[in-house]
């Protein structure tokens, strides 16, 4: 990474994830602190830790710089018109439960842009990086997004919202696109769903209800990738605006396309308001 900013998100990443590799090899042994956010949504006391130790280096490194940590909220910094995007574990939920698909996203955003970015696996120790106009890179070797053109031959990914009152918009959607692609996953992490697209091991990706911190780090990984990142009507992403579709760019119409449907489909199923003076109650 060529900034200071891009060298503080990988210290920082390397940092959180210390932690959470500590835990999760002792996990069996020594268990650990879960609570709930909401009705099925996890917090543990790893993510907390992490978060510290994240938020501990970075204002170590630039400490005039706010940061938006997920556990914690904003921390404060004298600097105005940038932050860093935290998120210590994301994927809590499979780390809880022992899978092991979860990773620390950190971002650097200036003026509302993500310009720099690091997710690191502990598991499998992949760090992907990427700062705007340098590439994105895997443990310090350039990634590209794939060369897939039919849906129909690409393996895309999801996730799902911890809102029960949005998990049937979810499943139809899943439903629709999993008819025409070659293949749907639901891995749980929506940082390495977005750094798999940068590194061509999925075409596309799509989601609903996601956070700032979901999004920031893999975002613009997947941008210096060769990728495309927009919302579900093709407009410029926004961190934490309320979907993301993210593709190869190759894919991107199809993608938009099956969104579209999917949207108008379900604004037909909607009753019909009647009102007026030949309204019947």
């Amino acid at each position: 990474m060529r900034t200071p900013a891009g060298r503080a998100c990988v210290q920082a990443a390397e940092a959180g994830a210390v932690v959470v590799r500590s835990a999760h090899r002792a996990r069996a042994e020594r268990g650990f602190g879960v609570d709930l956010k909401g009705p099925i949504d996890l917090v543990t006391a790893v993510d907390h830790a992490a978060e510290t130790a994240i938020v501990d280096c970075l204002q170590r490194l630039q400490p005039s710089v706010p940061i938006l940590a997920e556990e914690r909220g904003l921390v404060d910094g004298s600097k105005s018109g940038c932050r860093f995007i935290v998120d210590p574990l994301d994927g809590t939920t499979n780390f809880a439960h022992g899978f092991p698909v979860f990773a620390v996203s950190i971002a650097y955003e200036e003026d509302g842009q993500v310009v720099a970015g690091a997710v690191l696996d502990p598991v499998r120790e992949e760090l992907f990086t990427a700062e705007a106009g340098g590439g994105a890179h895997l443990n310090g070797t350039p990634i590209r997004v794939s060369s897939t053109t039919r849906m129909q031959h690409a393996l895309l990914a999801t996730g799902f919202p911890y809102s029960r009152e949005a998990m049937e918009r979810a499943l139809e959607l899943f439903v629709r696109i999993m008819r025409r692609a070659r293949a749907v996953r639901r891995a749980g992490s929506a940082a390495l769903d977005l750094c798999c697209v940068a590194a061509g091991r999925l075409d596309a990706f799509w989601e609903e209800t996601l956070r700032a911190w979901d999004t920031a780090g893999g975002e613009v990984i997947v941008r210096e990738a060769g990728g495309l990142v927009t919302d579900f009507d093709g407009r410029p992403f926004t961190n934490g605006g309320p979907n993301i579709a993210v593709s190869n760019g190759l894919l991107h119409p199809a993608l938009l396309e099956i969104l579209r449907e999917a949207r108008e489909a379900e604004r037909l199923a909607e009753p019909a308001t009647v009102s007026g003076p030949d309204s019947r109650t």
